[in-house]
């Protein structure tokens, strides 16, 4: 009879791992399923509910997992490979950085780092409660990047810290099966018992969440819900009214596109303090309309601003943002607006809502009936012909006067003339080719997204497939050389980008992309400009000698 072992991978990239390994034990029934931290558990305790009799999972997640089951959970412990790989990696950010986890962990890195001489330092917590306030510390000390298990690097990016992944290799899942099947020869089955009363319990609360006095979840019962909706900034909220009013209590929060209402209440068993959260899904929110949409927490990604292009413009945006004055943000296409939005967001929402409003779906009579009482930033899009229209410029000037941040975003200059009562303030976005001093280290944030999202082997770039992208910045936008990276990371073998592999990449680019006879004189001649630059590895004394012009002619139409 075959052993049932659920697998609960914390991140995706686990998964091809796992498959990988499984037809090396014909003997198991292996189930998998990704969920971190509480949807991890919540995924644990489902799968014990159909007959799982052994659980996998690592780090945290696998901590709140042992407090959700009643069936045995097996830690996935890091390899020695699994370290080095990662180190490797987060050796080559430039900022300071820190390695945070558990002992298992923290241990293996240690040791690691000491062999390899690595510019890391290793800190060990021994609870999930200490990971936020140690981040806390190191982001004062000047740390920008953490390494880490799925909850430090999720806490770390909560707090605009670059998180990075260690991730589990096939070594290390197959240690874990056999660990499975050892363990499971001393161990009982379920306690009946407590699953029968786990049922009832679910008959008379659908959604039920329990923790204990250190706010970890104990017990997860979600009916309502395929995820748990609260976050740690709703746990904090309703943790903080239910010491301040010592009775029962109910929060109402925004989650996606409708209202949660948590009630909660503490009691205390054997002198251990508990909280009880019961969860009810109400209305749809007001937002929930065309053209509007809300967020809560905005992506808490690091912004790249080591060129001082985009050093200036994120020195005027903050500056304006202070004085409470509109914000026009002026940009081609993929220059990064609104991820700007969202890292001023991020920095200034104090709990706020950010909303995101495209001109182009609603109508300015439509403005009015938005409700403002908790927003903090507002974000505009497709402007253009909005911007003189009385009401618009009417509800720009309510949200300035509720003290919310006003970004309007465009790819044409606006004429001020037809902006009526709006006083523009435009900072005009750098392009790539600005942003020459920032390519290392965007490159290097795109390889490690990449890295944990598709498990790529790509870790670095070498210094001459950097000089390659250099000479091409001109021609990409943010989002193209993202997808440049992504290609490369895709398609290389080795764990650094090489110049051969990039190349050919560039070279298929350019061969996908023609010249363009479209648009004004000005714009086709432009085009013709950057194809010959292109086909002369960005020479402008070739360029301008094939064109007929000198070089001052070629740099003065370029700028134009």
């Amino acid at each position: 009879m075959s052993i049932h072992v659920h697998m609960i991978a914390p991140y995706e990239a686990m998964i091809p791992v796992i498959q990988e390994c499984i037809p090396h034990f014909p003997e198991l029934d292996i189930q998998y399923a990704v969920g971190d931290l509480m949807k991890g558990a919540e995924l644990a305790a489902h799968a014990e509910k159909n007959g799982a009799e052994v659980i996998i999972s690592r780090g945290g997640t696998a901590q709140r997992i042992k407090d959700a089951v009643t069936i045995p959970v097996i830690d996935i412990h890091l390899s020695g490979y699994d370290m080095i790989r990662s180190l490797t990696l987060a050796s080559q950010f430039n900022g300071k950085t820190a390695i945070v986890g558990f002992s298992n962990i923290t241990s293996g890195a240690q040791s690691i780092i000491e062999l390899m001489d690595l510019p890391l330092k290793v800190y060990t917590i021994h609870s999930s409660e200490d990971v936020a306030r140690l981040l806390l510390e190191l982001k004062s000390d000047g740390y920008r990047q953490i390494v880490g298990d799925v909850i430090t690097v999720n806490t770390a990016q909560a707090y605009g810290l670059k998180g990075l992944l260690i991730h589990s290799g096939k070594e290390s899942i197959i240690r874990a099966l056999e660990d499975a099947q050892l363990i499971y020869r001393y161990l009982s089955k379920s306690n009946v018992v407590s699953m029968i009363l786990n049922d009832l319990v679910t008959l008379e609360h659908p959604n039920l969440v329990i923790l204990n006095d250190r706010n970890e979840v104990i017990f997860e019962r979600l009916t309502d819900f395929d995820h748990s909706p609260l976050t740690d900034h709703h746990i904090f909220l309703t943790n903080t009214s239910l010491e301040f009013h010592k009775s029962k209590i109910q929060n109402m929060f925004m989650v996606d596109d409708f209202q949660l209402a948590v009630t909660a209440y503490e009691t205390t068993l054997n002198h251990i303090s508990y909280k009880v959260y019961t969860l009810e899904k109400e209305q749809p929110y007001a937002f929930a309309q065309t053209g509007v949409k809300a967020y809560q927490e905005a992506l808490a990604e690091p912004v790249v601003a080591e060129s001082p292009a985009m050093r200036r413009a994120l020195d005027h945006i903050q500056a304006l943002y202070q004085h409470h004055e509109p914000i026009h943000l002026l940009g081609e296409k993929d220059t990064g607006k609104s991820f700007l939005v969202q890292y001023f967001h991020q920095l200034y929402s104090d709990g706020g809502l950010l909303l995101q409003i495209d001109m182009a779906q609603i109508s300015p009579d439509q403005l009015e009936k938005i409700p403002l009482s908790n927003v903090r930033n507002v974000e505009f899009i497709h402007i253009e012909q909005s911007v003189p229209d009385p009401r618009f410029a009417a509800f720009v000037q309510a949200c300035l006067h509720r003290q919310i941040g006003v970004f309007m975003l465009s790819e044409q200059q606006l004429d001020q003339a037809g902006t009526g009562h709006i006083q523009l303030n435009t900072v005009i976005m750098p392009s790539l080719s600005d942003r020459l001093d920032d390519l290392p280290s965007l490159i290097q944030h795109f390889l490690s997204r990449y890295h944990q999202k598709y498990g790529t082997n790509a870790v670095k770039i070498k210094d001459d497939a950097l000089q390659l992208i250099r000479q091409s910045a001109s021609f990409m936008t943010i989002g193209q050389l993202k997808q440049l990276i992504k290609q490369a990371a895709l398609n290389e073998t080795d764990y650094v980008i090489s110049a051969e592999t990039l190349s050919r990449l560039l070279d298929g680019h350019s061969a996908s992309n023609p010249i363009q006879l479209e648009g004004t004189l000005k714009e086709i001649e432009k085009e013709i400009i950057q194809h010959v630059l292109r086909e002369e590895n960005n020479n402008q004394s070739r360029a301008a000698e094939r064109l007929g012009i000198n070089r001052a002619t070629l740099w003065r139409k370029l700028k134009e």
